[in-house]
């Protein structure tokens, strides 16, 4: 079938993103997939009997999260945005009103603040007024710095409220159109027990129509394109539409939809927003163009763990050893015929169907007992000398020998975890959006998943792994826990281990469902979506639980460092989860906190993010969180660290990055403690690189910059910037260009900002003094600059040099033709290429065309620069884009150059497996008087990824490149 400009298939249509403009995630433990745009080993996705969306997990073609609001391309227009609005006088004047330590933190999309806060006190006095008349009040005051009239603010709705342990009371209000609920927008405030306003966060919309769009969609065809987008085909389900706004519909099997409305940057769009489970391992939440089908936004909600992963683990040296407990009537009704009770229901998942079958069940040994016998395996093996045993990988059905013991500990640590977290001074209560089957979120523990999958073996997809789901508050989670060490790999490196037996691994997995119930928008959803904030998620769930342990004895932290790993039962007592302990400290000489070649030995920094295991990778960025968190609790006992790190979670914005969540705690701190604990909070984030000038864009940002300083004094010194920006080719002025000090859109020291005026020129007052590490500047059709600036007292001078891209659209280039813009209507088509986005860019149909299966027919596209130029460099990103994966990459390619378009002079090439870099391509000839580009995408990179089409891969329907650069002097 030929698709091209006719427009693609209903599938497609419904599975791609578009350009217009995260719910909770859980986590895994797992070692056996191979990361995005690899082949696992063995991988083949034409073998018969496994559905596409595992086809697609065993070849590596695994689907990341995506947002319209936040895509790349658009981006930087909204950082400008951004600094624009924080730069207004009003805006100015009041940050500067809030003190050295005030937050004003502007959101680009909406143009109003998503987080306003002050670190060193409170937004208010103290008030015997009721919290929603406090918060209501505050903003109408303030309602130009806000962005919101007074009927934007009369409008907003309290969709929740609750009052933690230390009586903050923490209030939610949504933002609706004709009853439909506005998705990821809205406000949250905190106001303490005395009336005080501690924060508002949210980034609510301005101006709401009355009245939107019908949908043309129904709830099962947005079920539908949801599923089909995580690669998997939608099975026929009953649907229950109830007579609300919302059309609130709940599918057989569990899937859900509902309307919402979604603020992109073109204005609202009416969608479904969906949660299914495509396969049985998969949960996905989904918001799908209500007229169109398109994805405009997506989360994975089980996050997979890179792991190098009885009151401890069998065999511990304390804790290690079996006893018998009472299971209590709040855990388990009592004379209860399997393990359901109102913590959890815990069946052994054999088959992976996440349905507990009557077999799969654990049913009692004896009237009113659960007491098993436990058998350890002998196996002649070093690690099972060393540590216990429990399943023989090579003999099918062993793991039948503890199957219910197993069951029943998962069992007991998830109700005894759950007891932990509702105590004060947690307090992770049902008001906070904790997990009982009293409010219909029990946790579904499936022990020994998918144990039974290949002849009484796990495959490759139920191995080394643990994983937990969130959805938001009144869905069940689901963790599913598996056996450890695959039966496939000899040697593998893992005990032969039930990882329902490992308390730091159930108590890590527990931990994600704390965190993402906790850090979420004004409608409950989880808002753990940026890089930063995912890593976070990781130590969260770390932290949790080996506080929890070392506070019970099992885990003891001494004096010594390194000695508290993560992972030591399963791992063999080798650095296989983690790359260090979390009891790491900085400069640390011990030989267990060797660290890394990227993060250097010791304790890791804020400067080590992206760089500890090669690059950007959630677990490993997130061991600097952890161990900052540990010398917190060590610097101020572990009750108070317990408090002010939940309660910073309450009070946190969305997406946060580590600067986001350090501000936090301070709040917290000012909340439950009087600010007692402010300047030992400093001095342990200081010292791990988050000091107050550590520079992080957003949460976003996977090259932060780390400072040690503490906060300037209030009597401070400022100074000005001013300067010029010039063309670093031409040398002429660049008016309209943005310079700005990043890293500060937390509020610290105000989001610095101005615009060029025709000659080049800008001036920004009343900057703190002291080293900005991300200052940067950036123009229309101009890279972005940036640097580190030191600021002293008085007039300072910095000069931009901006590199122009002659192929930006944005400098006055123009598309001429391309035989493939299908994709132009999802923001993905062939002008994607041009938008100076190193992610977003142009997918095309792959459309396979004889002899070869992998051949397909050729995708072009002409591009006309602004002026005639003597091209000194171009380069290519041939990189999957628009939500394809990997393999939809370009391999084989052409690229040509022409003064009058009309003769070519091309230059060939094949990129081979590419990773996600602006490749440099050298032209031999055809440089001078350049006024035409042709680009040719020949083929994608299936093949060399080792896979063939037909098959579910993305390459097999979508060929991608994500951008084109040429630069040169006219």
């Amino acid at each position: 079938m030929h698709f091209g400009k006719s427009g693609r298939s209903k599938r497609h249509i419904r599975g791609k993103p578009v350009l217009l403009g995260g719910v909770a995630a859980a986590v895994a433990i797992a070692v056996s997939l191979a990361p995005t745009g690899a082949v696992a080993a063995g991988g083949d996705s034409a073998k018969a009997g496994k559905s596409a969306a595992t086809e697609a997990k065993v070849a590596g073609e695994t689907l990341g999260n995506y947002d319209a609001r936040t895509e790349p391309s658009v981006k930087p227009a909204l950082q400008r945005a951004a600094a624009l609005k924080a730069a207004q006088p009003s805006v100015k004047s009041y940050r500067k009103g809030l003190g050295v330590e005030g937050i004003v933190a502007i959101d680009g999309l909406t143009g109003t603040p998503k987080q306003v806060a002050r670190t060193d006190g409170f937004l208010t006095g103290a008030s015997k007024a009721g919290a929603e008349s406090i918060a209501r009040s505050y903003v109408k005051k303030n309602a130009a710095a806000f962005g919101l009239s007074a009927a934007d603010v009369d409008r907003l709705t309290l969709r929740k409220t609750y009052t933690d342990v230390e009586g903050t009371r923490h209030l939610s209000f949504i933002q609706t159109v004709n009853g439909v609920t506005v998705f990821g927008q809205g406000l949250k405030a905190h106001v303490a027990k005395d009336g005080r306003l501690v924060s508002i966060d949210g980034s609510p919309v301005a101006g709401l129509p009355t009245s939107a769009a019908a949908p043309k969609l129904t709830p099962t065809q947005a079920r539908g394109a949801a599923v089909e987008d995580a690669f998997a085909k939608p099975k026929a389900a009953k649907a229950t539409t109830a007579k609300n706004a919302s059309k609130t519909t709940e599918f057989a099997g569990g899937d859900q939809a509902k309307l919402v409305q979604f603020k992109a940057p073109s204005g609202l769009r009416t969608a479904w927003q969906t949660i299914t489970s495509p396969s049985n391992d998969q949960m996905f939440m989904h918001v799908i163009d209500a007229a169109t089908g398109r994805v405009l936004y997506r989360r994975d909600l089980i996050q997979h763990d890179s792991a190098k992963v009885v009151e401890n683990y069998p065999g511990a040296p304390r804790g290690g050893k079996f006893k018998n407990v009472d299971l209590p009537a709040k855990w388990l009704p009592k004379n209860s015929p399997r393990l359901a009770g109102n913590p959890a229901h815990v069946w052994s998942d054999l088959n992976d169907d996440n349905l507990a079958q009557p077999n799969e069940e654990i049913t009692k040994a004896a009237p009113r007992s659960f007491t098993f016998p436990f058998t350890r395996f002998p196996l002649a093996d070093p690690d099972c000398t060393a540590f216990v045993c429990t399943w023989d990988s090579t003999v099918p059905n062993s793991w039948e020998t503890n199957r219910k013991s197993s069951g029943t500990q998962l069992f007991y640590y998830i109700s005894k975890f759950h007891d932990h977290l509702a105590k004060k001074p947690i307090s992770f209560t049902r008001e906070a959006g904790n997990f009982e089957a009293v409010d219909g979120d029990a946790v579904e523990g499936n022990d020994l998943d998918g144990a039974n999958t290949a002849a009484g073996l796990p495959d490759g997809n139920h191995i080394n792994n643990a994983n937990f789901g969130t959805p938001p508050d009144g869905t069940s989670p689901r963790m599913q826990m598996y056996l450890f060490r695959n039966p496939a790999v000899p040697g593998d490196p893992w005990v032969a281990a039930m990882g329902s037996y490992a308390a730091d691994i159930v108590y890590h997995e527990y931990g994600h469902g704390l965190s993402n119930r906790l850090v979420v928008d004004a409608d409950g959803i989880s808002t753990l979506g940026s890089a930063q904030a995912g890593a976070m998620g990781e130590a969260w769930s770390d932290w949790y639980a080996m506080d929890f342990l070392n506070n019970e004895g099992y885990e003891r932290d001494t004096k010594a460092e390194g000695e508290l790993r993560v992972g030591q039962w399963v791992g063999a007592g080798r650095n296989q989860i983690r790359e260090q302990p979390v009891d790491c400290k900085v400069g640390s000489t011990s030989p267990n906190c060797a660290g890394t070649a990227g993060g250097g030995p010791g304790g890791f920094t804020y400067g080590d993010y992206g760089k500890i295991s090669g690059g950007p990778e959630v677990h490993s960025d997130g061991e600097i969180w952890v161990q900052t968190l540990w010398d917190l609790r060590e610097e101020i006992g572990t009750k108070k660290a317990e408090s002010l790190v939940t309660r910073a979670m309450e009070l946190s914005p969305g997406n946060p990055s580590f600067l986001d969540m350090r501000n936090s705690i301070l709040q917290a701190d000012q909340v439950v403690n009087r600010g007692k604990a402010h300047k030992a909070i400093w001095k342990v984030f200081a010292q791990r690189g988050m000091g107050y000038f550590a520079g992080s864009v957003d949460g976003d940002d996977q090259a932060p910059v780390e400072s040690f300083a503490l906060p300037p004094k209030a009597n401070t010194p400022t100074g000005t910037l001013s300067g010029t920006v010039t063309d670093s080719d031409a040398g002429t002025p660049v008016a309209g260009a943005v310079v700005a000090f990043g890293g500060h859109n937390s509020g610290f020291g105000g989001d610095y900002a101005a615009v060029t005026a025709a000659d080049g020129t800008y001036t920004i007052s009343g900057i703190f003094a002291g080293t900005y590490p991300k200052v940067f500047s950036r123009g229309p059709g101009y890279e972005v600059v940036v640097a580190t600036k030191s600021i002293s007292n008085g007039a300072n001078t910095a000069n931009w040099q901006l590199r122009r891209d002659w192929a930006a659209l944005a400098g006055g280039a123009t598309v001429v033709d391309t035989n493939d813009d299908s994709g132009a209507p999802f923001g993905c088509g062939a002008a994607a290429m041009f938008d100076m986005s190193q992610t977003n860019g142009w997918s095309a149909v792959a459309e396979h065309v004889g002899p070869g299966p992998l051949d397909i027919e050729p995708r072009w596209v002409i591009l006309e620069l602004p002026t005639a130029i003597d091209v000194s460099e171009v380069t290519i990103n041939p990189s999957n884009t628009c939500g394809d994966a990997g393999s939809a990459s370009t391999s084989k390619f052409t690229f040509e150059t022409s003064v009058d378009g009309t003769t070519w002079v091309a230059t060939s090439g094949d990129f081979g497996v590419d990773d996600r870099k602006a490749t440099p391509v050298a032209l031999s000839s055809g440089t001078a008087d350049v006024k035409f580009l042709r680009y040719t995408m020949l083929s994608t990179q299936v093949e060399d990824l080792g896979g063939t089409c037909p098959g579910a891969f993305s390459g097999c329907d979508w060929v991608d490149s994500t951008e084109i650069a040429v630069y040169g002097a006219p």
